[in-house]
């Protein structure tokens, strides 16, 4: 069987499965696919069906009560080939798709807007978030809260909400910016002083680390919520200036001495600076790299970008924490960071 992306499929499985059940009982409802999962953010792959993928959607009502049963009861067992009942898998809390033999145990998760946004984001979306709520969210959330599709909206209330999400207001966006030019100017110059005295492997780690850093300022700059570690590159590849800056930033990785690693780093450096320039959300910075003082490394100097962007600026939770288990806790990372409650 050919594959189908997960996005198209619970779009099937809501109009030609869910829908008319629902419409036969006259609930209002509103249902979607958004959250977490790879096919959300449009990167599943035939891979992907072995764990939390199939036909699967959220469906939001006012009372939830029942619907759960009703379904497990008139659902179809599969769906366009694939089954529509999922077991848990054995040794993690994911579920796969698998034969059933009684009720289905269904992936059409029924919640209240107000209790799965909670719980999800840590707070309901008001019309404008505060300083604070954008900054302690990390990217990946807000990633998987705006990728996926609302397939109907009855409770008019889901595409408001993503709308107040799709993106940073202006001033927030700058600081996040700022950050993440900070963390580059943080470790710029040791790709060259840990190559000098003979450290290639930390000299490669700096420098894995520098483009991963790149990679996340090119999508903060595309107006994109740069996802995790696993779809950085893919979301990265989709961009328009990826085909300038792979060449550079995989020559970066794979250069096997330290002065090839600073010639494909600076390269990367001059084209993102360019870029910077090109958004005019600052006066126009030389793009050049320059000394280091009176070493022989050359680096952008990025704190001056972060400098003019938003002076002191150390940027969202997830440029300066990088734990998943800290970022996927939204009453950890609500309490946390040098955040004002503006």
């Amino acid at each position: 069987m050919d594959f189908l992306p997960g996005l198209e499929l619970a779009r099937r499985f809501h109009a030609d499965a869910v829908r008319p059940i629902l419409e036969r009982r006259g609930v209002t409802y509103s249902a979607a696919l958004f959250g977490r999962g790879s096919d959300v953010l449009g990167f599943d792959t035939a891979r992907s069906t072995d764990h939390d993928w199939g036909p699967r959607l959220q469906v939001f009502v006012d009372e939830p009560v029942g619907l759960t049963e009703l379904l497990a009861h008139e659902l179809p067992r599969e769906f366009l080939g694939y089954s529509t009942h999922f077991v848990d898998n054995e040794g993690d809390p994911t579920t796969r798709m698998a034969p059933a033999d009684g009720p289905i145990r269904h992936a059409v998760e029924i919640a209240d807007v107000d209790t799965w946004f909670s719980a999800f984001l840590g707070f309901v979306p008001a019309k404008t978030l505060s300083r604070r709520e954008w900054l302690t969210t990390p990217t990946q959330t807000l990633a998987e809260l705006t990728g996926g599709t609302v397939f109907h909206d009855g409770l008019d209330r889901l595409d408001a909400l993503r709308a107040v999400l799709a993106w940073y207001p202006d001033d927030v966006w700058r600081e996040v910016l700022a950050g993440q030019w900070r963390r580059i100017a943080q470790e710029e110059p040791f790709v060259g002083r840990c190559g000098e005295v003979g450290d290639e492997l930390g000299s490669a780690v700096v420098a894995a680390r520098l483009v991963r850093g790149l990679m996340r300022l090119c999508l903060l700059m595309a107006r994109r919520y740069p996802p995790y570690s696993k779809w950085l590159g893919s979301a990265f590849a989709r961009l328009p200036l990826a085909p300038d800056l792979t060449p550079h930033l995989t020559g970066a990785i794979a250069a096997l001495e330290w002065r090839q690693r600073e010639t494909h780093l600076v390269a990367a450096y001059e084209t993102v600076a360019a870029y910077h320039n090109q958004l005019g959300l600052t006066e126009p910075l030389d793009p050049h790299v320059r000394g280091f003082h009176k070493r022989p490394y050359r680096v952008l100097a990025a704190a001056r970008f972060a400098d003019a962007l938003h002076p002191g600026a150390i940027g969202a939770i997830d440029q300066w924490a990088d734990s998943t288990d800290v970022l996927g806790r939204p009453e950890w990372t609500r309490d946390l960071g040098p955040f004002d409650n503006g």
